[in-house]
């Protein structure tokens, strides 16, 4: 197998995401679940994301798995390697995006590195170095109040800076308005005045190929799924890559019983549970309980027990911000969020022994912790849900045939639990 572009994902929704992209583009893309073990048949693939959960993690320990898995693309023919980040740029002053950067640029070789969340599809734009949700700034958004990466600052130049050991500069809108040209010569010129990372404004699609074509000469870059836009389609312009059908065939239908859980306390979410509320049966997790024991994770199977029988079901353990942060001040921000996510996915293993073959997780963080539980090594990319949400079929899981729709809080309409459902049959 040779891949042509290498993707290293920061967490499992985001990589589902971008193998959404990837594959509506015209790449076949297989996503993997952490780096596959020896022996795992890779099949042929233009694109590869090697899926991890090191958003929140220690920075350390992040930049030991991101290198890794750069190191398993590289190994396998990948000279281009893309670190995908959340369109919202999650992250502490202490890192990952920046540690990742200073390791992966300098094992690569760039002298700089070009860096974009931009995603005007879902509505993440740049401009003047400044992140846009809709039309808010991101530190007017609700990603404020993110439970484990709260962003209080929208200029990203300056959140990349208190990161990173690297110099940070701009490209701006005028700039990539020019075209692929131009941001080479912008990119060579930071780079000579000692500047190692460069924020670049994307406010159309348009803007994402520009830069997509400029960053197929570098060996490494950093973005969200809409820089993988851009660099899929400049690998089909320059004829590296022939694209094949827009979507990934799933096979056959799976059947079995359907499940859906909701770890994520986006506002989109909240909001998703409770339109499915009309429609399914939904059970409201308890966040203390399900941190302080097991009981919380039995009354949970219990309910469902009593409830698969009649269709589809959705738990919740999703909180407003201000219940978040009184479990926070109870448990701690980072214990709280691990147990939760822990107990959540002690629910999912408990479905699938209950005939679950159908899942749907919201939550990038309980959708990471969910798939390590169920041991699932990789999938194949199926049709789009919503913008950056496909379905999934798991391949070698121990389960058997499985589907399964991994999205991140922010993502899909207020409908999307039941139109996830009717995709995944």
């Amino acid at each position: 197998m040779s891949v042509r572009l290498g993707c290293v994902a920061d967490d499992y929704t985001g990589a589902s995401d971008l193998a959404n992209t990837l594959t509506k583009c015209g790449l076949r893309t297989l996503q993997t679940i952490g780096i596959p073990a020896d022996g795992f048949a890779v099949p042929d693939a233009d694109a590869v994301v090697v899926s991890l959960k090191i958003r929140s993690i220690a920075a350390a320990e992040a930049v030991a798995s991101a290198r890794a898995a750069d190191a398993w693309l590289r190994a396998r023919g990948a000279r281009r390697v893309m670190y995908k980040i959340c369109s919202t740029f999650d992250s502490t002053d202490a890192g990952n995006i920046g540690p990742v950067l200073d390791v992966l640029r300098a094992d690569a070789g760039d002298a700089i590195v070009v860096v974009t969340p931009a995603f005007p599809e879902t509505g993440r734009t740049v401009f003047q170095g400044n992140l846009f949700v809709g039309s808010l700034p991101l530190d007017e958004s609700a990603l404020k109040d993110h439970p484990l990466n709260p962003m209080r600052d929208a200029n990203l130049v300056r959140v990349l800076a208190r990161q990173s050991r690297s110099k940070v500069g701009l490209i701006d809108l005028k700039t990539v308005a020019a075209g692929p040209a131009a941001i080479r010569s912008r990119l060579v010129d930071l780079a000579k005045e000692g500047f190692a990372a460069a924020i670049v404004d994307a406010v159309f699609e348009r803007d994402l190929e520009a830069i997509g074509a400029a960053a197929l000469d570098q060996r490494f870059s950093i973005g969200a799924s809409g820089l993988g836009l851009g660099l899929a389609r400049g690998l089909l312009a320059s004829g590296v890559i022939r694209a094949a059908a827009a979507t990934a065939a799933i096979g056959a239908p799976v059947g079995g019983r359907a499940a859906c859980l909701a770890g994520s306390c986006s506002q989109a979410t909240l909001g998703q549970i409770e339109r499915a509320e009309r429609t399914l049966s939904v059970l409201r997790l308890d966040s203390d309980g399900l941190i302080c024991g097991a009981q919380e994770v039995q009354r949970a199977l219990a309910w469902a027990d009593q409830h698969l029988e009649q269709g589809p079901v959705l738990l919740a353990s999703s909180a407003t911000p201000d219940q978040v942060a009184a479990v926070q001040a109870r448990h701690g921000r980072s214990e709280s969020g691990h147990a939760i996510e822990q107990a959540m996915a002690r629910i999912a293993a408990g479905l699938l022994d209950r005939g679950v073959r159908r899942l749907i997780v919201a939550g990038g963080e309980t959708a990471g912790a969910v798939v390590d539980r169920l041991a699932i090594p990789a999938f194949l990319v199926g049709p789009e849900i919503a913008p950056g949400v496909p379905v999934l079929r798991a391949i070698g899981a121990k389960s058997g045939e499985m589907l399964l729709t991994l999205k991140s809080g922010n993502f899909g309409g207020p409908d999307f639990f039941m139109d996830a459902l009717r995709l995944m049959p």
